[in-house]
């Protein structure tokens, strides 16, 4: 039988549930795990850490909504990163690790052989934690790295953090999606940004959706995607001020560079071709998901968090 899947959300777990979800883990029954934002306590989520590092059939953890709440949980979970070699797929939003907790799983995520997506949203880090994240995107090829990476609402993070992570997504061998949205970047950091993904051989989806940009950002990135050859496939600019008339003119841009690059890989029909085809279809499942729920609830942890919910799918079969 293939591995399935056990989704609750948030629910007060205890006995016969936690038994069940560790037994399926070590009888390589699940492929997706996700207790977002279920309570559970610090004996019994040890317990379902344990399996996780049993387990070799699971792909995808979803931790988020706080289920990670303190550094005694952050161990843990680091303990079973270090043996476990399925995992592609790692939510923590919405999870108070700050740099400290990051720095204990730093070495395991940096080094875990199957992680290529990311999920560090509104978890409370700053510019040392983002310094650790440019560790994980490699500059060469000469090891893997993450491909999607999520760091929305991270207020604390600066000017010279981003900076960074600019530097390292520029030089990035693997990067394709990269969700900054609900960080207060401002045109300066975007400028860096745009630099970035002109620079980018990979990068394909960059959300910036509230972010304070206005018409400067916007015309930037205009004249970036109107002048230059790049890999962006979807810019999301929503609750912004930015004018309609430029965020259309950047989506139509990028749209037309999309049906180019298929009719290319039509014509060429290598496997490189096809798995550039395969990341612009996920991309445009993102692009509809983000149209289902315009216009958005305030921007909450959870109304981030639902939105990044909706997409998990995508992520297993990355």
């Amino acid at each position: 039988m293939l591995p399935g899947s056990i989704q609750i959300t948030g629910e007060s777990l205890a006995g016969a549930e936690i038994k069940d979800i560790c037994d399926s883990l070590r009888e390589n029954s699940v492929r997706l795990l996700s207790v977002r934002g279920c309570q559970l306590s610090d004996r019994d989520f040890g317990r379902v850490c344990r399996g996780v590092a049993d387990s070799h059939s699971l792909a995808q953890l979803n931790l988020n909504l706080g289920v990670v709440s303190n550094i005694g949980r952050v161990k843990q979970i680091a303990e079973a990163l270090k043996t476990n070699r399925s995992i592609q797929t790692l939510f923590l939003h919405g999870s108070p690790l700050t740099d400290t907790g990051l720095a204990v799983l730093n070495p395991v995520l940096s080094i875990h052989p199957s992680l290529v997506s990311l999920d560090l949203g509104d978890c409370m880090l700053g510019d040392e934690g983002v310094q650790l994240i440019c560790g994980m995107l490699p500059p060469d090829g000469a090891k893997s790295g993450l491909k999607e990476l999520t760091l929305s609402a991270n207020p604390a993070v600066t000017c010279k953090g981003w900076a960074r992570l600019a530097i390292a997504v520029a030089h990035s061998s693997q990067l394709r999606v990269l969700n900054l949205d609900y960080n207060p970047l401002g045109d300066q950091i975007a400028g860096m940004l745009a630099v970035a993904v002109a620079s980018s051989r990979t990068l394909e989806v960059l959300d910036l959706e509230g972010t304070g940009l206005t018409n400067q950002s916007a015309q930037i990135f205009l004249d970036m995607v109107e002048n230059y050859p790049t890999c962006l496939r979807m810019l999301i600019l929503a609750e912004n001020n930015i004018s309609t008339d430029l965020q259309q003119q950047i989506s139509d841009l990028l749209s037309e560079g999309e049906e180019e690059e298929d009719k290319d890989g039509e014509a060429q029909g290598n496997s490189a071709g096809r798995e550039k085809t395969t990341w612009r279809s996920q991309s445009s499942k993102l692009r509809c998901q983000q149209s289902v729920h315009k216009p958005r609830p305030p921007p909450t942890a959870l109304a981030r968090d639902d939105r990044l919910y909706v997409c998990e799918w995508f992520h297993l079969n990355a």
